[in-house]
């Protein structure tokens, strides 16, 4: 087959919609579910992200995309006590591909919600039990078990998307896309993410482990398919906090970094020890520990509403607190899509941890953010690489 027809395109009006091949057949099939505009659209980039990875760090991989950007992307490195909590998942049975998928799903939950999931590896059992119970609309993976395309098959009242890719499939070296009736052509962006783009150091600080460097490589790649302008921290092999979009680079640090202090509050103990009553949905629970957070958290003890969530009124976590908590944060890594073209963004970075960076150079003010860097023993590399992506 070398065309779909589609729900419809990015709106219920845009009909008709399809997906089509020039030349030869789909690589890919519909196992489940129908395929809209946007679905395919974040298939098709986090399929790219997950294999990418996969073969960058040799670990099985996963991403969380929503509206063609990842909420979240990761490797399946072991996840400690504390996070199989922050993550709810204590007491279940994890295989290292499980572990990549609720990493990536954890590092944003609130913009996972309803997200489309990416697997770099055969969906197996566990990591199909961990999303039937989330909020998604649909997979894509090379391959599925029997248990977990049975597990899945059973999601959203049996309308839950889930297609299989070719892993064999290699896109032309060009690429094309319209825009208002005019065709636009390039050079697909196959440049390979390697530790090789990690060695030119201008800063004095020039130590970067090697678990930096899976995380740099981590964010880097996430980069490649983020819509830019955009900048990614992440930390023990998974992305924390995605800025994407953003017309001023800073706004995207900031955005980024905001996400990544969310996801070390959720890990402070006040917020581990909320008493959510049993029968608070996941969702639910999100949010409220979303705004239990935030500075808006008086919202919350509002008309006594935190009788909806809680058994019992929590302690407020307070501003100093919360300060206190991200000050002891450190180790952090921090990529960004083109240059840093002011110090701003370093000073940004310093405030969620940051302590190694990987970044394209070559703004007229490289100095400038260099000298910050060294402000604060920051180590950075200049990959000499920018990873635009629209």
């Amino acid at each position: 087959m070398n065309s779909m027809e589609l729900k419809y395109g990015c709106n219920p009006n845009q009909k008709p919609a399809r997906v089509f091949m020039k030349e030869g057949e789909l690589p890919f099939n519909i196992l489940n579910g129908r395929p809209g505009y946007i679905n395919l659209l974040d298939a098709f980039n986090s399929w790219q992200l997950v294999r990418e990875l996969r073969e960058a760090t040799g670990l099985p991989s996963a991403a969380s995309f929503k509206h063609v950007s990842p909420a979240g992307a990761a490797v399946g490195l072991p996840l400690s006590d504390l996070l199989k909590k922050v993550y709810f998942v204590e007491g279940i049975e994890l295989t290292p591909l499980a572990t990549a998928y609720i990493r990536a799903r954890g590092a944003d939950r609130m913009s996972s919600y309803g997200d489309f999931a990416a697997l770099s590896d055969e969906c197996d059992a566990a990591t199909a039990s961990f999303l039937a119970r989330e909020v998604s609309d649909g997979i894509i993976a090379p391959s599925y078990s029997p248990e977990a395309l049975a597990i899945l098959k059973k999601k959203r009242k049996g309308n839950y998307l889930i297609i299989q890719m070719d892993k064999a499939y290699h896109a032309p070296e060009l690429e094309r896309k319209e825009v208002f009736g005019i065709t636009f052509e390039q050079k697909r962006n196959n440049i390979k993410i390697t530790e090789d783009l990690l060695q030119q150091l201008p800063t004095v600080n020039k130590d970067l482990p090697a678990a930096a460097k899976r995380d740099l490589i981590i964010a880097l790649i996430a980069l490649k398919y983020t819509q830019s302008n955009s900048v990614c921290y992440a930390k023990d092999g998974q992305a924390i906090g995605i800025g994407a979009g953003q017309q001023s680079r800073v706004h995207c640090t900031r955005l980024a970094g905001n996400k990544a202090d969310i996801w070390h509050l959720r890990q402070h103990p006040k917020v581990l020890a909320l008493p959510f009553k049993k029968d608070v949905r996941r969702p639910d629970r999100d949010n409220a520990i979303d705004l239990y957070i935030s500075d808006e958290y008086m919202d919350l003890f509002t008309n006594d509403a935190w009788k909806n969530v809680f058994t019992e009124k929590p302690p407020i976590l307070s501003k100093e607190e919360k300060i206190n908590w991200l000050a002891s944060v450190t180790n952090t890594a921090l990529a960004s899509d083109a240059f840093f073209p002011f110090g701003d963004n370093i000073e940004r970075a310093h405030k969620s941890g940051v302590k190694y960076i990987a970044q394209s150079g070559g703004s007229i003010r490289d100095d400038n953010v260099i000298e910050t860097c060294d402000k604060y023993g920051i180590a950075m590399a200049m990959t000499g690489v920018r990873l635009f992506h629209h």
